[in-house]
This record gives structure tokens, C-alpha cells and sequence, in this order.
């Protein structure tokens, strides 16, 4: 999949079957779509694009609103729609000016004449230019004049799948990985880079790699401990390295790297144990002792274990990692 970081970056093409959205989570639901994406493409020969935005348009129109947060960072979510088989992503800078485009200029000048529309595929609620006036009214209006056709994905289509981005945002703050999971097909991620931190858990033998997650409007999972799958880049053993289409750079460009997978034990929380203040995000890697400071690490999270609980002493600490260890150790025999 080619990526670009801005529409001028994109060359017009001779067949290009677009949808648009910001598809954070990319669920079942978006999946829909760019089933149907990548199958009317395959019809006429043509090239899949999606035009999605950064940032996200309530960022922008409503800066107050602090509350947003999001599923995906665009390097996740760029990687997830590469693993769907989709040609070219658009990423395009979400601005006030963006946002003013009338439904007919937003048709004309970025679908028409930047991308070279040949097909739309578009959600049954799918809303554009100013004020968000645009709907498949205006695209069906435009269809002739502009040569392109419309597909709409109906409501019911949609709405079989039973899934939205909000329901996700909500089992996933209520730490319910696993439902998450199931709305999405697909785990939640966590992708950051890995600092250096007071060395606590090597000391009760469970060392961590403490992740910083550099994406403030990142959603992160309820404070406990986690069943996870970690992904590392690694040159080292050959035979034991896989790809993983989930894994992803800091660059907004896929990471065609191979990395390694490992089990692990991942813990978000305010070490209350220790009166600790800010929020960690720490994973035990199991049967893993590289030196990685500073590198990215992907975390894909399974299953809730536990909540986080502040213990006596470090001893009842220890003593519960250990039978948190098992529990983890469960999930993936299960």
C-alpha cells in the first residue's frame, strides 16, 4: 500500500474506486466497506484509495472537547488497511479552510479532479464539506456532470455487524479487550517507544520494558494487568522470525521489517504499591532479554487478568505477579 501525507502527493489515476472516513478502529463494520472497496475495484481493473484525515476533524472543529480519543494512531490504522488488500492512502491535513469546501467543491476539486473518482463506495451515513452538508444526495446529484458512480452500503448491511467505533472506545476504556476484540476482529494495540524506568520489576524478577506512548489522544485500556502478544523488530534468530501485518513504524510509512512475537504480561496502572503518581504502561516479555531502549514495541492485548490493586508490601506484590504469570500463561494454552 502507498501512503501519502498530504492529496498533492497523490497522483490522479485512470480508475480509482474511493471511499472516505476516518475508519478509527478500523471494525467489522469498516471492513464492510472496503470488502466492497477492494471487490468493485477488482470488477473494473481499477486501484483502491481511502481518503481518511489527520487530525481527526473533531480535533479541529471543536478544540475545547478534550475528550476524544482514539483507537488507532494513523501508523496502526495505516497498517490495518494495508493487511485489507487496500492500494493508496490519503492522508489528508485536516484544517478549518478543509473544512469550509461546499459539498460540490469538495466533490469537484479532491475526488474528481485530485483523485480521478471512478467509483464511490460510501457508508449509508456518510457526511462531507461545510457543516457536513454533503450526503449521498450531493454525490448522486454530481454523478453525471463529474462521470463517476455511487455505491452506497446500506443501513441494514451495516448495522448487521452490530458494531461502532464508540461501542469499541467504550469496552476498551472499560478494560473488555476481548469484546473489543471481537467488534474489530482484530486485538487493540498499543504501539511505543520503550524508556527507561526505575528497574522495580527486575528487581522482584519480572522486569519490564516501560512503554511511553507518544500520542496524547492515544485511548489506553482501564488500569490492570493483561494477557498480551508482543511484537519486537529483530534481526537476531532467523527461524524465529514471523511477520506480523499489524506491526508498524513512527514514520506514518509501513515497516516492512520482520519482527519477532512473544507472550507477555503487560500492566497499566499507578503502582499504588509504591505510592507511584503517573500512569505506566509496563509488559513482562516472557523468555525475552534483549536490550531494546528506545526502540518500538508493539503490545496486541488478548485478555483482561485482573484490576490493579495496591498490595501490603512488595512480597504480596511478588507473590501475586507470580500467580498472574499463570493466569497469562493460561490464556494462551486455552
Amino acid at each position: 500500500m502507498k501512503i501519502y501525507n498530504h492529496i498533492d502527493e497523490f497522483k490522479k489515476l485512470d480508475n480509482a474506486v474511493v471511499t472516505i472516513g476516518t475508519f478509527d478502529g478500523v471494525h467489522l463494520g469498516h471492513q464492510k466497506i472496503i470488502g466492497k472497496l477492494v471487490e468493485e475495484a477488482a470488477k473494473i481493473n481499477g486501484e483502491t484509495v481511502i481518503l481518511t484525515f489527520f487530525p481527526h476533524p473533531r480535533m479541529i472543529l471543536h478544540p475545547e472537547d478534550h475528550q476524544l480519543k482514539l483507537i488507532n494512531n494513523m501508523t496502526e490504522k495505516a497498517a490495518l488497511l494495508s493487511s485489507l488488500g487496500v492500494n493508496h492512502l490519503i492522508i489528508t491535513p485536516f484544517t478549518r479552510d478543509f473544512s469550509n469546501l461546499s459539498p460540490e467543491n469538495y466533490i469537484k476539486d479532491i475526488l474528481v479532479d485530485k483523485i480521478g473518482t471512478k467509483t464511490i463506495i460510501i457508508g449509508y451515513d456518510h457526511r462531507f464539506g461545510k457543516d457536513r452538508r454533503g450526503s449521498l444526495k450531493e454525490l448522486q446529484h454530481f454523478s453525471n456532470t463529474f462521470n463517476y458512480k455511487v455505491e452506497e452500503i446500506p443501513e441494514q448491511d451495516i448495522n448487521d455487524v452490530t458494531v461502532s467505533s464508540t461501542k469499541i472506545r467504550e469496552a476498551i476504556l472499560a478494560g473488555d479487550v476481548k469484546t473489543a476484540h471481537d467488534f474489530m476482529g482484530h486485538p487493540f494495540s498499543l504501539t511505543g517507544k520503550v524508556i527507561k524506568g526505575d528497574q522495580i520489576g527486575r528487581t522482584l524478577g519480572y522486569p519490564t520494558a516501560n512503554l511511553f506512548i507518544e500520542e496524547n489522544y492515544k485511548l489506553i485500556p482501564s488500569d490492570g494487568i493483561y494477557a498480551v502478544e508482543v511484537y519486537v523488530k529483530s534481526n537476531r534468530n532467523k527461524n524465529q522470525i514471523i511477520g506480523n501485518p499489524f506491526y508498524i513504524s513512527t514514520d506514518d510509512k509501513l515497516d516492512t521489517a520482520e519482527v519477532q512475537k512473544f507472550r507477555g504480561m503487560a500492566y497499566i496502572g499507578h503502582r499504588p504499591t509504591i505510592n507511584g503518581m503517573s500512569q505506566n504502561i509496563e509488559v513482562n516479555i516472557f523468555d525475552f532479554a534483549d536490550d531494546i531502549y528506545h526502540q518500538h514495541i508493539q503490545l496486541d492485548f488478548l485478555h483482561f487478568i485482573r484490576h490493579d490493586i495496591k498490595f501490603e508490601n512488595l512480597e504480596q506484590l511478588t507473590a501475586q505477579l507470580a500467580k498472574d504469570k499463570i493466569a497469562v500463561e493460561k490464556i494462551f494454552v486455552s
